[in-house]
């Protein structure tokens, strides 16, 4: 006798156990479709978040360099035409006067280091232009503020440590033993006759 739940039954594969073969089971596992997204998500994250932070990375590092240089070359100004003299600017006023500039870093009065010193001709400034990092990645501050006077050729040198914001994935090695990088700006000129 035929009962009304076997008559709308239709044929089919039978149903499926959890139970079988072993290789069911990997069988299974390779057909499914379900979560192929995540995985193969997973698969590229990586390759693309490093490239995505080193992006990232690199346009901060533009952005802050190109900061210290236009606030380096305007403070510089300052002494070009014997403002900075005539109002007994020392070293850590010329430092303020840069970071009121640069505004947007933090610990800006500790981290910028400036080298301020007159030469005789643009020559010996330009052959007494040291590397400010030695050979073992760290900077070398035996650094100096002499401004001059009307006529003097100044050479201001302003570096700042630039701290890395994301060191597992940059693309931008760091200059420094610690991995930062040494954001520099320099500004040779000659003082106007004041």
């Amino acid at each position: 006798m035929t009962t009304i739940a076997n008559a709308t039954r239709k044929p089919g594969p039978a149903p499926t156990t959890r139970r079988g073969k072993p290789g069911n089971i990997l069988t299974r596992f390779a057909a499914a479709k379900g979560g192929v997204t995540a995985v193969e998500f997973a698969f590229v994250a990586v390759p693309f978040f490093s490239l995505l932070f080193g992006i990232i990375e690199v346009a901060m590092v533009f952005f802050a360099g190109q900061l210290v240089e236009s606030s380096v070359s305007e403070a510089a100004r300052l002494i070009r035409t014997g403002q900075a003299q005539s109002q007994g600017f020392d070293e850590a006023r010329f430092k303020a006067e840069i970071c009121d500039k640069i505004g947007v870093f933090s610990n800006c009065e500790n981290t910028l280091k400036l080298d301020v010193r007159t030469y005789q001709d643009f020559k010996t400034a330009s052959e007494n232009l040291a590397n400010p990092i030695d050979a073992d990645g760290n900077l070398i501050e035996n650094f100096d503020y002499q401004p001059g006077v009307g006529g003097d050729i100044v050479l201001v040198r302003a570096f700042y440590e630039w701290k890395t914001v994301t060191p597992g994935f940059s693309v931008t090695p760091g200059n420094l033993a610690n991995g930062n990088t040494l954001l520099a700006s320099t500004v040779a000129f000659r003082n106007e006759p004041f």
